[in-house]
Parts: structure tokens; sequence; C-alpha cells
């Protein structure tokens, strides 16, 4: 007799419906087709020993499973556990009902336990768009599911409870989120606060203009000047996450299976910082089952590259179109995959192979010509999509014993989101743009407006500190969100002023 269970399985950040349709004719074989990987494959083995550690027995017949559509790939052992409901069903040894309601997934263990899996918001929010009435599912990933709503969610820990509830036997109930609670209970809470740091207030309040207006942002300096001790701040200063942009965030880490046991809806901006050894693949995605990269797994947050320099250069370049288009796209000869890669992005790097160039106190040691040959192994094309060059120096003495604590991040944050509300609505007509980072330069012409006396301060900049003509977009971009900073709706030439001074390394004399 043939029975059709329900799954789901994830393509990008998506999910699609997979139909499991099981059937028993004369024969003793088992035949699994709609090209399902080598991890669904071996489900027979599991399937065996769990019906049997729960007292029912594995046909003895031809067992025929079709997963549709059969054109698209499967991958994983999530389907086991709908698997070994459409055989139980097909054979005849337990009479479910309502199969056709539910979606049913999780990886079962030998002796019948439910291993957690990947992916379960899209799925989730999949069955709820196709009008399914519950999901069953392992109890570790029960929480994640149930932030989507209008859709009763089944955690189960053991394969008996998934058949005694679809028979009748067992009452189960749902897992309840309140997901705007579990949106605002952590919302504005960080492990790091700016009022640890002692000194750079420079630095501080580049940051903070980095953070108001969405701009990429490079710190040099020598070691244990506090660069990547101020770049784990920066998250904490980035606006709030709306709903939306915390359901998308948690769909791409689901997808990773990055959520953890029990977790629900991330409510904080994800902050990623990969070694420098990592691969080009492995930042952008993909893989032969494809999956996010660190680029995607910062969507809505911070991308933060410690010692720039030290990355390979096939790495770096590849980041040079998801800065653009902020999204990333993995195409193979059978697909193409879609992840949403809109980050900001936040590097370091020591000036110089030693780390002491420039250096008020201690000698570089680099032969000549070292300094530009460390900076070259950055690329312009890169560089060029850099909002802002820092310039970072040690701190005094006086300054790291000084008792006095420092500006909270709450307190410069809320300054950062006053300066995004301007430029959310300065922008509200324009689709995808939100913050002064994003705009292009027809919408540069209307909205960074210096004057005649604003535009004499740049040609003199361009000319006497030997700026490329690359800067000069950025240099209005960041002059943009220091107007907002203040409230001021058009740019001063102090604020230009300001915004020169954040573009150390295109000034051609700067390693000179």
């Amino acid at each position: 007799m043939l029975f059709k269970t329900y799954g789901g399985a994830v393509y990008g950040v998506n999910a699609a419906i997979i139909t499991m349709e099981v059937n028993m004719i004369q024969g003793a074989s088992f035949f699994l087709v709609g090209l399902p990987d080598n991890a669904i494959k071996e489900s027979q083995f599991r399937i065996e020993s769990t019906l049997k550690s729960s007292g029912f027995e594995m046909p003895r017949r031809r067992i025929i499973v079709n997963m549709a559509p059969a054109d698209l790939r499967k991958e994983g052992a999530a389907y086991d556990l709908p698997l070994a409901i459409g055989i139980l069903a097909a054979s005849g040894q337990v009479a479910f009902r309502d199969l056709n309601k539910y979606l049913i997934m999780g990886e079962l263990s030998l002796d019948g336990g439910i291993r957690p899996i990947k992916g379960v918001l899209p799925i989730a929010i999949e069955a709820r768009r196709k009008g399914y009435k519950g999901f069953i599912l392992p109890v570790s990933n029960a929480r994640e599911a149930a932030v989507v709503d209008k859709l009763d969610v089944y955690g189960i820990e053991h394969f008996m409870q998934a058949v005694d509830f679809l028979s009748g036997k067992l009452d189960i109930t749902p897992i309840i989120v309140d997901t705007r609670y579990e949106f605002t209970r952590h919302v504005n809470e960080y492990d790091a606060d700016f009022q640890d740091v002692k000194g750079q207030e420079n630095v501080k309040r580049a940051l903070e203009i980095a953070a108001a207006g969405g701009h990429n942002l490079i710190m040099v300096g020598p070691p244990g000047s506090g660069k990547t001790m101020l770049a784990r701040r920066i998250a904490g200063i980035l606006p709030p996450l709306t709903l939306h942009e915390a359901l998308e965030t948690t769909k791409i880490h689901s997808v990773a299976g990055r959520i953890g046991k029990d977790g629900a809806l991330m409510s904080r901006r994800p902050f990623r910082s990969p070694h420098h050894t990592i691969s080009d693949v492995a930042l952008v995605g993909g893989g032969v089952y494809p999956q996010p990269g660190e680029i995607s797994l910062a969507h809505n947050g911070v991308l933060f590259l410690d010692e720039l320099p030290e990355f390979k250069r096939s790495v770096l370049e590849v980041l040079r179109q998801p800065l653009e288009d902020r999204k990333i796209t993995i195409s193979r000869s059978r697909f193409s995959i879609e992840y949403p890669a809109s980050f900001m992005l936040v590097a370091s790097m020591n000036p110089c192979p030693c780390g002491f160039y420039n250096h008020p106190e201690k000698e570089c040691v680099c032969n000549p010509g070292m300094v530009q040959k460390y900076l070259n192994r950055i690329s312009g094309p890169l560089l060029d999509r850099i909002d802002i060059h820092l310039e970072v120096t040690p701190v005094s003495f006086d300054e790291l014993s000084e008792s006095r604590k420092a500006e909270n991040s709450e307190h410069i944050r809320d300054r950062v989101v006053r300066a995004r509300m301007i430029q959310n609505d300065r922008y509200i007509n324009y689709q995808g743009i939100h913050c002064n980072a994003q705009i292009s330069s027809s919408m540069m012409q209307r909205y960074c407006k210096t004057g005649h006396e604003g535009s004499a301060l740049l040609k003199n900049a361009i000319n006497k500190l030997g700026l490329s003509a690359r800067a000069y977009d950025r240099i209005l971009k960041v002059s943009r969100t220091i107007a907002d900073l203040e409230g001021s709706s058009e740019i001063n030439p102090y604020h230009l002023a300001e915004a020169i001074q954040y573009r150390s390394l295109d000034r051609a004399n700067w390693n000179n």
C-alpha cells in the first residue's frame, strides 16, 4: 500500500517541501530514489535498528521510496524520521491519522533517539506557507521552529513519541515561543562595552561615524594598540536589529546549523571574525553541498578581518563583489543559490611586517620598500570599497592608569540610532537603501552638496595631500554621515575636514 509523508529541503536560505512516497510490493529489497545523497541512502540501517528497538519489524518485502520532486537533490539524515513513519504506515504495523497535515523531520539514532537537524526555520516558514497544521521535529530544534506563528510545533525526543502522537495515543503540547519577547529580551546586550576602552577617543569617534553610516573601515596601527579590542565593540553600537532583520539573520544561521540547542530568534547583530587562513569557499560559501560562508553569517552585522594583509589574495578579492551587490550567488552546473551578504566590513592591519612603522617610541626594522610592499598585499579595488582609513596609535600610560570610566556603548548607540533614523527618512523612496554607505553617485549629487567653500576645501585637500580620485566619493559619504550625527541638513566645511582625515591610506606620502 502507498503512503506519503512530508519533509523539507533547504536551498540557499529558502526551503522546498519534499514528499516521501513509500510503497511495498512483492520482493525483498530496499530502493530509495529521487536524488538522495549517501547519508539518506544509509538511512535504511538506522531505520531498521530503530524499528527493532521500538518493538516493530523491518518489512521483508520490496520497499520503494520516492522522494519528490525527483529532480531536486536531497541531503542529510533529517529524512530518517519521516521515512520510518512511512514504512510503518505502508507495512500496516501502525494506523496513523492525518499524516498529510504534518511536516516530519529528524535524524534517528540506533535506539530510536531523535538527533537535531539543520535549516529548521526556513522549513517551518515554508510549512506555514503551504498550509500544514503542524511540524514534528527534534525537541532541541523546536524553539527555533516555534518562532513561526500559525504553525503547531511538536518537539520529540524519541521515535515512539512520534508514533504514538500520530496514531492518537499521545497528546503533545505544542511549543510556544513569544517572538517579540525573545526578540527584545537580549536585543541590546553585548559582552564588550566601549566604557572599558581607555583613551583612543579619536578612534571611538571614527567607529561611531562608521556605525552611523554603515561605512566599511580599516584600522592601521602597531601591535597592542587596541585594534582588535575596538573592533569587537562595534556590533554593540550598531542600531538594534529589526524583527525582519532578526528573522533573516536567524534563517542563515539555521541553514548553517549554528543556532544551538534550544535557540530561538537571534536578537543581536552577528560579529564574525574568521582566521586569516580561511579559504575563499569558506568565506563566500559553497562546497559540494553549498552552505553559507562567513560573509553571509555576518549578514546584518560585522565581518572583522584581523591582520588583513595575511589573508590570501584570492580570499580578499572575492569580497569585492559582495561588498557592492550585498549578496553572493553560488552557481553549480545544475542549480544556482543566492545568499544575502549585507555586512559592515571592519579590517585591521599592522603598518609594516615588523609592526612598528610610524611608532612614536619603537623603531621600524623593515628594509626600504617593505612598507609599500606590505600595503600592496591589499588591492586598490578592495581599498576603494573601504570608506574610512584610520591610524591607531598606542595608548599612553597616563590614559591606561586613569580610573574614570569612558562613555559606554549605550550612549554612543543612541546617537547612531538617531543618525540612522535621519537616513531612513531621507532614503525612504529608494528600495534597498538604508544608510549613507549604500547611496549611488547620482544620489550623492542630490544629498551630498558641499557648497562653494566646501568644494574649495576638497579641491585643496586632493591637490596638497595627494588624495586619489576614488577618495572623493568616500569623503562625501562620510561627511554626510558626520552631518547626520550632528543633526545638520547641510554638509559644512568642518564636516568635510573631519572626513578628509579618515583617508590615511590614500595620501601620496603616507609611507614616505
